[in-house]
């Protein structure tokens, strides 16, 4: 990722410049097949809390981010930074500053309308999986990117896009055999600390990869009907 980034050389300012696009028609029949195996696969996704220490195949998860960095974004500007951290000391001191955090939150930082929906989840400020899973993502979102006259410039839409990438590499990742969490201690600010990134980068979410534990349990949870989230006009 660290070559790509260094080889990328942003449009802003150039002309407009298409290129044919042409992939090739997919069979309706063949469309709605795989349209029905996709929905069932990720049916099957859910948020895991509890890890196995099992090392996950690089490989799959630079695919993955890779996959995620496929995601459109405001004048195409990527404005995403994905951070693999595998290293358990580095993890550790994540899980130390994210419960630090967490603990003032579930002291009454977030307040009991948002306690009370959080406590069907059976979450806590305890954050095992920081040190469990054998590989955190760290999502960075930049909020500006710096010109080679030291000039900043702007990304646009930066949430919105960030927000799309990430979507993308939970589905990646599900569909590639992992299990994954999105955790967003509040505030975030240590991580750009820790793991030294530079000042336009700004901490997005800190996914946990890997393979569910022998015993992990989920929430028993039921998800809207189409009927539910569809307007169809």
């Amino acid at each position: 990722m660290t070559d790509v980034a260094q080889r990328w050389n942003p449009i802003h300012g150039e002309p407009y410049r298409p290129v044919p696009y042409r992939p090739e028609r997919m069979p309706a029949a063949e469309s709605v097949a795989r349209a029905a195996e996709l929905r069932r696969r990720m049916d099957q996704r859910r948020t895991v809390r509890r890890f196995a220490p099992d090392p996950v195949p690089p490989e799959v998860v630079r695919d993955a981010i890779v996959c995620a960095g496929t995601a459109p974004s405001g004048a195409h500007q990527q404005p995403w930074t994905f951070v693999l951290v595998r290293d358990q000391e580095v993890r550790r001191l994540i899980r130390d500053a994210a419960e630090h955090e967490e603990r003032v939150s579930y002291d009454g930082r977030l307040g009991e309308e948002w306690l009370a929906a959080l406590r069907p989840l059976g979450t806590d400020g305890v954050k095992t999986h920081l040190t469990d899973a054998p590989a955190l993502i760290v999502v960075f979102q930049q909020r500006y990117w710096v010109g080679a006259d030291g000039a900043r410039h702007k990304h646009y839409y930066v949430d919105e896009s960030v927000g799309i990438a990430v979507g993308m590499l939970l589905t990646a990742l599900h569909l590639s055999g992992l299990a994954a969490l999105v955790h967003t201690p509040s505030p975030m600010g240590f991580l750009r600390e820790v793991l030294g990134r530079p000042a336009n980068e700004k901490a997005f979410a800190v996914i946990p990869v890997g393979y569910p534990a022998a015993d992990c349990e989920v929430p028993g949870l039921v998800r809207k009907s189409l009927d539910q989230v569809l307007v169809e006009i």
